[in-house]
């Protein structure tokens, strides 16, 4: 028993609630939405507040009542059919922060002002609102504009796209707001604000504070712009929980990052997931991808104490983004995972693509292929009860571009070739069905392949090559596509114009095909 209440002590201590006090509340339906309690408003039962460790349900009568130190978020978890205030900016007000003293005075970014002594009552309003299984969000990867000028590139290869859009319940930005100039989070509120949308973030590895010293103290910036960095909501039958899962300064170095979670965090999880129905979805929401590469990246027994925590919720997704390329990552019982069925991450490709490298488009900004051959874009994610469909939307293109075929413009009549027909399929998985024929014949399965996109190959050259000196930054040197297939070209059908024609099935069933032509002309010896 003595071990226990150290440990507890232990517990207290490393989450910032070791200068004991209670924080009380009211969680209230704000019938006339001014945001205040007024005395006829009644509060809302069995509702979940947490202090970013500890999560309670409300009582009967609405109230609720949590442990608080002196550096604490405190925030209602939107229930189903609720929703909470939107600032004038389209965040979530959602929470509460309690830094008496306020963020550091040295960092280089304004962190959080003292918020003095804990208020009597900290209220939580909510609105009712029609919440249907089926809905979608839309998702943003790395924004990451690190000027003003790249600002503009993102409001207008991004944002005009999306401003006003309708069907979609909010957005979700996975982190990398900006790159490193924290100045910069409320001109991207800004931009973001104009597509309509409630709108969600996180944080990511170019939005911390650099000149800190722990990571507890890295995200003091971001919560004065956004709030908690670790929170969690519900909408339909969707648990979301978003968590900061970059530490700062790495743990093992003293230096840089690495992907993981400190145990306070892991800590709120595992508390929040108690009030969790199991047939729900749980989504969680990081930054940087789980996969740990042998520890490299991402401490393993993180991962595995959240893989843990999750081994009896049937239904889970995992989105993250950062590596500015796009795949879709599963994890078995090889990787720790404790179900059957793998657990599923998508790791989005981003809207600043390759960090707005490369030449300007048709839209006037750069291009930014991402290096897997990925064109820069945002996802659409649709629900349905627990189940979710996920589609990638390549900015400035039609919807139905889902696939990128690269081939010879023209080839000889007869004559053996290496050349060959490559088919990059952005939201693909080497376990996905994608086939191929010519002028419609039988169709041809093609081959996986682990290589470079020829396509972006195709792009990035231009940059070695010219004599020129060409505007803007060199894109970054490709790397191998985790969704990229082959098949020979056909070079002994009659000299003429013919027809290709690839399509992919993705994991939910659907067919994408895309279409093009090549030349065969008679051979030209030497």
């Amino acid at each position: 028993m003595k071990s226990l209440k150290l440990m507890a002590l232990a517990t207290l201590f490393s989450t910032g609630l070791h200068a004991q006090d209670r924080v009380k509340g009211f969680v209230y339906h704000d019938v006339n939405n001014n945001g205040r309690r007024d005395g006829k408003e009644t509060g809302i039962s069995k509702v979940a507040v947490s202090n970013g460790v500890q999560v309670t349900l409300t009582d009967e009568k609405g109230w609720y009542e949590l442990p608080v130190g002196k550096d604490n978020g405190i925030f209602v978890i939107k229930p189903r059919g609720y929703k909470v205030p939107l600032n004038r900016d389209n965040l979530p007000k959602f929470y509460y922060l309690h830094k008496p003293q306020g963020s550091p005075a040295t960092l280089e970014f304004k962190g959080v002002k003292p918020t003095g002594p804990l208020p009597e009552s900290v209220d939580f309003a909510l609105l009712p609102q029609q919440e249907t299984d089926d809905y979608t969000a839309l998702i943003f990867g790395d924004p990451q504009p690190y000027t003003a000028r790249e600002l503009e590139f993102f409001e207008k290869g991004i944002i005009r796209e999306v401003a006003g859009i309708k069907g979609v319940a909010f957005g979700l930005s996975l982190g990398d707001l900006v790159g490193n100039d924290l100045n910069l989070h409320q001109p991207y509120i800004k931009a973001v604000k104009k597509i309509g949308l409630p709108w969600y973030n996180l944080i990511g590895n170019h939005d911390m504070n650099f000149d800190v010293k722990t990571d507890s103290l890295s995200d003091e910036t971001y919560e004065a712009n956004f709030g908690p960095a670790n929170y969690a909501f519900n909408y339909g039958k969707v648990h979301y929980i978003i968590l900061d899962d970059v530490l700062y300064p790495n743990p093992r170095s003293g230096k840089g990052y690495l992907g993981g979670f400190r145990k306070d965090q892991l800590d709120f999880v595992e508390n929040d997931l108690k009030f969790v129905d199991k047939d729900k979805l749980v989504v969680l929401a990081f930054h940087i991808p789980l996969e740990h590469r042998n520890g490299d990246t991402f401490r393993s027994e993180d991962r595995q104490r959240l893989f843990d925590l999750l081994k009896d919720f049937p239904n889970t997704l995992s989105l993250s983004a950062h590596m500015h390329t796009q795949s879709q990552i599963f994890y078995g019982t090889a990787e720790g995972w404790r179900q059957e069925q793998p657990h599923h991450e998508y790791n989005a490709g981003t809207t600043s693509g390759d960090w707005y490298s490369g030449q300007l488009n048709e839209q006037g900004v750069p291009a930014a292929t991402m290096r897997d051959g990925t064109p820069k874009g945002y996802a659409f994610i649709h629900f349905k009860g627990s189940q979710y469909v996920i589609d990638y939307k390549v900015a400035g293109k039609d919807k139905s571009y889902q696939i990128e075929v690269f081939h010879p413009k023209v080839v000889g009549h007869g004559k053996n070739t290496r050349a060959g027909i490559y088919a990059n399929f952005f939201m693909g998985h080497q376990t996905n069905l994608v086939e191929c024929r010519i002028d419609d014949g039988k169709w041809q399965k093609m081959t996986p392949v682990s290589a470079a996109d020829p396509a972006y190959l195709a792009e990035l050259h231009p940059w070695d090559t010219s004599e020129e000196l060409l505007a803007g930054r060199r894109p970054t040197n490709a790397t191998d596509s985790p969704h990229l297939w082959r098949t020979a070209i056909a070079t002994d059908l009659p000299i003429g114009t013919h027809s290709i024609e690839v399509r992919a099935k993705d994991r939910y069933g659907r067919i994408h095909t895309q279409k093009s032509t090549y030349r065969i002309e008679k051979a030209k010896e030497l």
